[in-house]
């Protein structure tokens, strides 16, 4: 059955076409498997709770007659404001409009949010763009620019709030910089979601073509009940495709976990147990609980533009299992640096159990790709990232240099998994490709152009005097079954036929990197050198496995060869400009070719204009495959697809076929244009 919705219908209807409803929400009412609701254009101030689930076979379908033509928006619109002080004008709301959940009296709050920063999950829009919080009225009148940020003009824009509990009502005042807002389009957060189920198990859902904007979510850790404006809420089979989303407070999609009262933020409440501790009850909690395959995950989110969010652009914790997500633009992602916490990222993902990140651009981003804890099965391939480091223009000094260091990303930041995790077929173009506190990762055919950085560090917890190893969980092979927990001994990595350009660093980076070449911490080595390098002094395989020669249990000679860092495997793999291979990589190819490497945005689309296809020596080689790559050492579990088949890495970005017996390294086969469209 269709099922019609039209927000500019005369009157209220059936759901028929020629008496559409007004409200999605009326037909979520009454949707069942194998109805699509058709939305017209319109925006759509509404929180809309899907109350029915489709089927494997029987899908509910919402879709936007008009691609992106209908919004549905979590905030009003607000054209009462008063005039105060020069640029500060001021409104004051009824908090009847709010219900039960008042953004403005809602701190941001959760386990690993930096609660040093006061600020609520409302917001003021002045067209289309978020203003500054701040804590002050004054702060309103005299607004100081914040350098933090990336837009730091923007920073200007100011608001504040308070209570009037007399007349119950929430006063926000604003500087819209001389901007007149009841003549502009000025919009505040009211509602928590835009599209969310409240209930669990509303399964096999479709959301196509929407936009979706500007909702007051909570910020998302993996202890939490994690919320997004759009999420499937533990349940399986979503597909969100072709929708733009933006402007969430915390989190646009979440494929996160399920409300565990007994455990949700218990480290910020209870603050007994540290959060790693938690976390591990989370996970086993789950799993005692109906977290496997067969009711939870298996979600496809593709083909969406993804930006403007406060925490993530995506986030999940345990939903997200056996999930695709392809072919989405995502970008700016809190790179206002009004939120800050150890969750954040254009997509931040815990658990990420045969998930499969497949030619996504993400950029712009204070970090763009973040697989915290349980990154097994997970393969990465034909993405593209850039420009995920530090924003264009900043400046540092002795002085500054700890709020340089608190937005200091990376492309991807790999954590605490025991793997096997696949990066295979991308473009890491940011100053800083991969931060590393994991240990069985495979990279296979990467063009790469940025540094390694936190090489087997970041994997205690804090402690000062005491060791706090945080032990993690593997799992079954390709299931979720819980079958151990260990420390990140860090190595059993792979390295094979990868491109490696050592980029000529910013000046401002350069002085970041002489500010903290002699300075580093548990969290991170400040490596900005290219290659394979961190890695130096980790056996081979061969060295590695001599401690275990003669070996007789407990009779043994005592040993520490359990817990010394596991080998690393290298081949095939080219470096330019100066990159640098590590000490244990004998047949690297050094090439003293000058090779040039960057992005150029024209209106068809993204290219990657370079020369190295061109300085590429070629047939270096031969094919990889899952066969010719070493299991994964603590799940004992190959580099494979999740259905168990074998990769063989016989094609390239665009799939194109490698022939031959030897292969060219990199992300590229031989015969590609200067400029290639990448995006």
């Amino acid at each position: 059955m269709k099922i019609y919705v039209d927000i500019n219908a005369p009157v209220n209807g059936d759901g028929t076409q020629e008496h559409p409803f007004k409200a999605i929400q009326a037909a979520a009412d009454i949707a069942m498997p194998g109805d699509t609701v058709l939305v017209a254009p319109g925006t759509y101030r509404e929180n809309v709770n899907p109350k029915h689930a489709g089927t494997a076979d029987a899908r509910i379908t919402y879709k936007s007659v008009k691609p992106l033509g209908a919004v549905i928006s979590g905030a009003e619109k607000v054209d009462t404001w008063e005039n105060t002080d020069g640029d500060v004008w001021q409104v004051e709301i009824p908090n009847s409009i709010f219900g039960d959940y008042n953004p403005y009296t809602t701190r941001v709050l959760g386990d690993w949010f930096d609660a040093r920063i006061i600020a609520h999950t409302g917001e003021v829009y002045l067209n289309d763009v978020a203003l500054y919080e701040v804590n002050s009225l004054d702060e309103v009148k005299k607004p100081v620019k914040n350098n933090k940020s990336w837009y730091p003009e923007n920073t200007l824009y100011t608001w504040y709030t308070e209570q009037n509990k007399d007349q119950d009502t929430t006063i926000i005042y604003a500087n819209f910089q001389g901007s007149n807002p009841n003549k502009e389009n000025v919009e505040i957060n009211v509602r928590e979601n835009c599209f969310y189920p409240q209930a669990e198990g509303i399964s096999y859902i479709t959301l196509s073509g929407f936009g979706v904007t500007k909702a007051a979510t909570q910020w998302a850790p993996p202890t939490a009940y994690q919320e997004g404006m759009i999420g499937p809420h533990w349940s399986k089979g979503w597909i969100i495709e072709y929708c733009d989303v933006s402007h969430s407070k915390c989190s646009g999609i979440s494929l996160g976990k399920y409300l565990q009262p007994n455990n949700d933020n218990k480290w910020l409440k209870w603050k007994y147990k540290d959060g790693t501790q938690t976390e591990r009850d989370v996970i086993c909690q789950a799993s005692y609980e109906g977290w496997d395959k067969e009711h939870v995950g298996s979600h496809i989110i593709r083909h969406n533009h993804i930006h403007d969010c406060g925490q993530t652009g995506i986030v999940g914790h345990l939903g997200g299992v056996f999930s695709l997500i392809e072919d989405n633009d995502i970008h700016d992602i809190n790179v206002r640096q009004n939120l800050a916490g150890a969750e954040i990222g254009g997509i931040k993902m815990h658990a990420a159990i045969d998930v499969v990140y497949r030619h996504n651009h993400i950029h712009h981003c204070t970090r763009g790709l973040w697989l915290d804890w349980q990154a097994q099965g997970t393969r990465v391939t034909q993405n593209v990232f850039d420009h995920n480091s530090l924003p264009e223009g900043f400046s540092v000094d002795k002085d500054n240099v700890g709020d340089v260091l608190s937005g200091l990303g990376e492309d991807m930041w790999i954590e605490v998994s025991h793997g096997p995790t696949l990066i295979d077929n991308n473009l890491f173009l940011s100053e800083r490709a991969i931060r590393f506190a994991a240990q069985g990762i495979a990279f296979v055919h990467n063009v790469i152009a940025g540094s390694f950085t936190a090489t087997g560090r970041g994997t205690d917890n804090n402690s000062v005097n005491l060791p706090s190893n945080r032990f993690t969980p593997y799992h079954e092979i390709h299931g979720t079954k819980v079958m151990g927990f260990m420390t990140i001994q860090h190595g059993d990595d792979k390295f094979y036929n990868n491109v490696f350009i050592q980029q000529k660093l910013r000046p401002e980076m350069q002085k970041l990197a002489e500010l903290k070449k002699d300075e580093p911490d548990d969290w991170d080595d400040y490596n900005f050198t290219v290659g394979t390098k961190p890695f130096d002094g980790y056996p081979t395989f061969e060295e590695w496995k001599k401690q275990f020669e003669g070996y007789c249990g407990i009779y043994a000679p005592n040993s520490d060869h359990y817990y010394n860092h596991l080998p690393i495997w290298t081949k095939g793999n080219i470096y330019f400009n100066g990159a640098q291979p590590c000490d244990s990589e004998k047949d690297a190819v050094m090439s003293d070719k000058e090779v040039q490497i960057k992005l150029e945005k024209k209106d068809d689309g993204l290219y990657l204009k370079t020369n190295l296809l061109d300085e590429l020596p070629q047939k270096t080689d031969g094919v990889i495959s899952t066969n010719t790559i070493a299991m994964a050492f603590e799940p004992e579990e190959k580099y494979e697809n999740p259905d168990g088949t074998p990769i063989t890495f016989d094609t390239d970005f665009f799939g194109n076929h490698r022939d031959g017996v030897k292969v060219t390294a990199g992300a590229f086969i031989d015969n590609q244009e200067l400029a290639i469209k990448v995006f």
